[in-house]
């Protein structure tokens, strides 16, 4: 095993770092500048400095700062972030009188923060010292000129009360200080502040209430406060905070009803109150909230019915309500909330009466909990065409009657339904259903079916020669105008739809082929909804398998002509695309003013429903690594293979798709784009939570590093059958936690499994160590996707360590050092 080494740059001074093109050369990325080396670079010299001299992220810094930072006097910019720093801050950088911007970012600095610090620079606008170890108090001088813009501590030790002068910093525009254990009196500590943007306190000790005053900062978009000690009623004028985006109040004491004027907030996006002493009705004015995504209230004590203005919540993708005291029935408009797809948990609650039968709409949810409450009548039968349900719990109600024999209620645990004495099925352990259980059922379902049919006769005969001789000429007309009007507007690449044909191995197809498999995009041939549209199974003769993913039309009516031109580009490029674990896209097209993308259809869905459905057991150590090597072969195409270089950003386990084989095939590049090398990079960021890189947070830069590290953590969540949050919590400090480092390989892996047999062993040492490196806090420690990919296939060959499978820990796999730098 050899390691790579690197060797000190000589000329590395500052004065060659006043030259950008110099100090790239003398400082390459994988570059390591020893602690003697970075004395050097505050050398005395810096007294001569002109006043618009700075450092900026000077990257692969480790060792200690020295004392003679406080030599810079002219210096107004120290940034030193995402480096590997440590040991104490040194107090004589409280001389440097003239500094403005602080940013230590990303290191691992720790002790306490120097106490004078503040005191001489009176125009500090940027202090920014999130991430690192520091502890005690903040100086009490930090913003002693009252010029602080940005305030970002997050992630460190801190403890006691907040400087007294940030209540009269009015110009403050960002302070994020989640993580720590500050505390004291949050109205006192803060006052008003109109320009500011961003507040997040989470995870701290403040007490007090919730000042009115904080209506007055008219700009704030995030409000988050979770997890701290605060008391009181939420003021009324929060509903004065149009701007805002994020309301996280969740863990704290507050009391009171929820205010009405919530209602007002129309940018809100999640509305988070949980584990609160919250009383009262849920606000009907909450059905306004036209852009809310995320309902939380869980954990009060709510009463009341549910407002049915709920259903107006159209984007709204998870709804918990779970452990109030809601009663009466549960509104049916709620399968009106077609986008929701994570969770419906109003468990522990009083709902009485049937279960709604319109809930059978929502096919896109993954989990539903109505256990918990006084709901009688049967499980509906249409629940069967909840197809991306991944888990159910009925428990402790009054159903009776038949257990759907679908999977998800059939692999789901008995616990799932126990308190429930009238239920029966195919299910084990349940009893037969006999002509008395289900009876009722069974009449129900004969009424329903014979008014069903009198009613689409009826319409049959009083329809069919309007029909025929008006509504069908007249559909001509329109779809002939509407032909013409695309011709105007659009290139050829979107003209004349039905004559677009494309081929595959089982033969060629065109789009009008598509509508006709799917009748015309009809919810019964939907296989899942998401941020970005909604994805159909079109099967065509010869058994021809396609998956056709219709964006939303909100995203797609309103394009621009040159960023369909664009949308055309990108498209005709990535169908050119060939590769055994990338899903094949054959083209789009351009209908009714939807944008539909084609592609190749996976039997097996996503790796999520593999790993988390009934076949994570199916899934085993041969499998994964399979799966896992597939991955990286594809993304080594991608960055390495394809010119220009596809970044494809949005890497998870939803957009990891498995074929009959369980081959895998990397998909979704309706959100991928181009990245031109030495081109500025995307700015706009779209990912799937937990699995975004850290450093997008501050950088705001994508890049094939992203790529990388959420392929670890797909890596890791495979392997270890769950996401792998403890490990990459404690990579926010820059190394792993020494509980991790101790922890053995063995306890880590997915318990459903047995040990991987000793010919897999290697292999199983070698993903989980590529997906540690992959995951590195540092985006320059991280390999490259072509590293990745041919470390792991030789590793199935040869084994890492001598040391027997059991004994192998984390600390050793991070140790390894197996890959270089890129």
């Amino acid at each position: 095993m050899t390691h790579k080494t690197t060797q000190m740059q000589p000329s590395l001074t500052v004065s060659s770092l006043r030259n950008s093109k110099v100090r790239r050369k003398a400082n390459p990325e994988n570059a390591m500048v020893h602690p003697q080396a970075l004395a050097a670079l505050f050398h005395e010299e810096w007294h001569l400095c002109a006043p618009s001299d700075s450092i900026h992220s000077l990257l692969s810094l480790n060792g200690t700062l020295p004392p003679e930072t406080g030599n810079m006097i002219s210096l107004q910019i120290l940034d030193l972030s995402i480096n590997r720093l440590q040991g104490k801050f040194p107090d004589t950088v409280a001389d440097l009188v003239n500094l403005k911007t602080l940013s230590l970012f990303n290191n691992s600095f720790s002790g306490e923060f120097p106490k004078t610090f503040g005191k001489y620079s009176l125009s500090l606008n940027n202090f920014r010292i999130a991430y690192n170890s520091f502890s005690g108090e903040l100086p009490q001088n930090l913003c002693s000129g009252f010029a602080l813009v940005e305030f970002t501590a997050h992630f460190n030790k801190f403890t006691g009360s907040l400087p007294d002068c940030i209540r009269k910093c009015r110009e403050l525009n960002r302070v994020w200080l989640e993580g720590n254990q500050f505390k004291g009196n949050i109205s006192l500590t803060f006052g008003v502040h109109p320009s500011l943007d961003f507040l997040n306190l989470a995870h701290n000790q403040f007490l007090g209430t919730l000042s009115p005053k904080w209506g007055d900062c008219t700009n704030l978009t995030r409000l988050e406060l979770t997890g701290n000690k605060i008391s009181g009623e939420i003021p009324a004028s929060l509903g004065n905070l149009l701007k805002l985006v994020v309301l996280n109040l969740n863990s704290n004491e507050l009391s009171g009803k929820i205010p009405t004027e919530i209602g007002k907030l129309q940018q809100l996006e999640q509305l988070s109150l949980r584990e609160n002493h919250l009383t009262g009705n849920v606000p009907r004015s909450i059905g306004s909230l036209s852009n809310l995504k995320d309902l939380d209230v869980s954990e009060n004590r709510l009463t009341g019915k549910l407002p049915v203005e709920l259903a107006n919540c159209k984007v709204l993708s998870s709804l918990n309500l779970s452990r109030n005291g809601l009663s009466d029935k549960i509104p049916f408009e709620l399968g009106e909330l077609a986008e929701l797809r994570y969770f419906l948990d109003i468990s522990g609650n009083a709902f009485s009466g049937n279960i709604p039968e319109s809930l059978s709409s929502l096919t896109s949810l993954q989990y539903l909990n109505l256990s918990h409450n006084n709901l009688s009548g049967n499980i509906p039968g249409s629940f069967s065409g909840m197809i991306s349900l991944e888990s159910v719990d009925f428990s402790y109600n009054k159903l009776n009657g038949p257990v759907p024999n679908i999977n998800v209620f059939q692999k789901a645990p008995s616990t799932a339904f126990t308190g429930n004495v009238g239920l029966c099925g195919e299910k084990q352990g349940f009893p037969q259903c006999t002509s008395k259980n289900s009876v009722s059922h069974n009449r129900k379902i004969l009424i329903e079916a014979i008014v069903l049919s009198f009613l689409l006769l009826l319409a049959s005969v009083l329809g069919v020669f309007m029909f025929l001789f008006w509504h069908k000429r007249r559909k001509r007309m329109e779809e002939k105008e509407a032909t013409l009007q695309k011709n105007r507007e659009f290139p050829s690449y979107y003209d004349n739809f039905e004559m677009l044909l494309w081929g595959s191995a089982k033969g060629r197809f065109k789009f009008e082929d598509l509508v006709r498999a799917t009748e015309n995009f009809n919810d019964k041939y939907c296989i899942g909804r998401g941020g970005f549209g909604s994805v159909y199974k079109a099967v065509l003769p010869k058994d021809q398998i396609l998956a056709v993913k219709r964006l939303n039309k909100t995203d797609s009516s309103d394009t621009q002509l040159t960023d369909l031109k664009s949308f055309d580009n990108e498209i005709a490029a990535l169908t050119q695309i060939r590769h055994r674990n990338i899903i094949k896209l054959h083209g789009s097209c351009s209908k009714s003013g939807n944008l539909y993308l084609v592609y190749d259809y996976a039997e097996r869905g996503s790796l999520r429903g593999a790993v988390y459905g009934k076949e994570g057991s199916l899934l085993d150590w041969g499998l994964r690594l399979k799966i896992i090597q597939g991955l990286a072969n594809a993304l080594s195409y991608l960055h390495h293979d394809c010119s220009p270089p596809i970044v494809h950003r949005d890497i998870s386990m939803n957009n990891v798709l498995l074929d009959a084989e369980f081959e895998p095939r990397l998909s979704d590049f309706g959100t991928a784009k181009l990245l031109v090398s030495g081109s500025a990079n995307w700015t706009n960021i779209a990912g799937s939570y937990g699995y975004m890189a850290p450093e997008l947070a501050f950088t705001m830069k994508v890049t094939e590093k992203s790529d990388v590290y959420s392929f670890g953590v797909v890596a890791l969540e495979v392997m270890i059958g769950k996401h792998p949050t403890e490990v990459l919590s404690s990579h926010f400090s820059g190394a792993i936690s020494l509980d991790i480092q101790d922890m053995c390989l063995k306890d880590i892996l997915d318990q459903r499994l047995p040990p991987p047999p000793p010919k897999l062993e290697a292999g199983v040492v070698g993903v989980i160590s590529a997906a540690l490196r992959c995951t590195c806090h540092f985006p320059e420690s991280r390999p490259t996707m072509l590293n990745v990919a041919q470390k792991l296939s030789s590793q199935t060959q040869e084994a890492l360590f001598s040391d027997p499978f059991e004994s192998i820990n984390i600390g050793m796999l991070i140790s390894l050092g197996q890959y270089s730098n890129p």
